[in-house]
């Protein structure tokens, strides 16, 4: 059984005037979607600062390290502790069997790749790595996104709060949400949900994915590294991201709509 999400860390209740183009003026109260940066350390070493809503920051942590590699099993995270500070949060993991050199290596590349996206021909090469092969699998049907997509937002609490922030969620074969984890970052609710599911010990494969996010590469990476075998998106991918699902053989969904959707590939 996985989780549910954790309430929401807090609100900013406030808001601003609303100009129409009338030249009505009106007040409306709003509530602001939590966002904080978020520190992850790793065996005592100071790994990286993200931009997060500071919520299952236990299931983060568990996604971050396994989209990093630092992991391939959530049973090696240690305990995981979370201090919340003035100026943020962080998280501490201990993780077993990890390398301390590995580790600093790994940092130093975060370095490099932080500064302008991603830089030199060491980090092209990296993108362009083949990913791990997607097993053989069983299609999933239309009717199952449509209705996937029509119980979403029965648990974006966050998203139906403030209309600014992602969602991902697993889905059962029949389109039933079984998971679902919210962040102000696209990339952040994934690693949520996949720290989540990992966790309870379950298999994205037995199911999908199903991610509000725009479906760049690394939505698809993070999908395939962390065992998906079918990936649904509301918006489109970038040729990047066909082209790294077509070579994974991961099947692909997008621009799903309650009406259509469009089948990029499909094993």
């Amino acid at each position: 059984m996985i989780p549910a999400p954790e309430p929401l860390p807090f609100s900013l209740d406030s808001g601003g005037k609303v100009y129409g183009r009338d030249g009505s003026v009106a007040y409306a109260g709003r509530l602001w979607v939590p966002e904080a940066p978020v520190a992850l350390e790793f065996n005592g070493l100071a790994y990286a600062v993200m931009m997060a809503t500071p919520s299952d920051l236990i299931d983060y942590a568990t996604g971050f390290a396994l989209a990093e590699g630092l992991i391939s099993d959530a049973a090696q995270m240690g305990e995981i502790g979370v201090a919340h500070l003035d100026i943020g949060w962080i998280l501490r993991a201990q993780i077993d069997g990890l390398d301390a050199a590995k580790l600093s290596e790994r940092v130093r590349a975060r370095v490099a790749e932080s500064s302008c996206g991603l830089c030199g021909m060491e980090n092209l090469e990296v993108v362009a790595r083949p990913l791990p092969q997607v097993a053989p699998h069983a299609a999933i049907t239309p009717e199952a996104i449509f209705e996937a997509g029509e119980e979403l937002r029965e648990h974006q609490a966050l998203g139906r709060a403030t209309s600014a922030a992602h969602a991902a969620a697993f889905c059962a074969p029949d389109g039933a949400i079984l998971a679902c984890r919210e962040d102000v970052g696209r990339h952040n609710a994934v690693d949520k949900l996949v720290g989540a599911v990992a966790r309870a010990g379950v298999s994205l494969g037995d199911g999908f994915l199903f991610s509000t996010a725009r479906c760049s590469y690394e939505i698809v990476e993070k999908a395939v590294k962390a065992g998906a075998m079918t990936l649904v998106t509301i918006s489109l991918p970038t040729s990047l991201a066909v082209a790294r699902a077509r070579d994974a053989g991961l099947s692909l969904w997008v621009l799903a709509r309650n009406d259509s959707v469009i089948c990029v590939t499909s094993r």
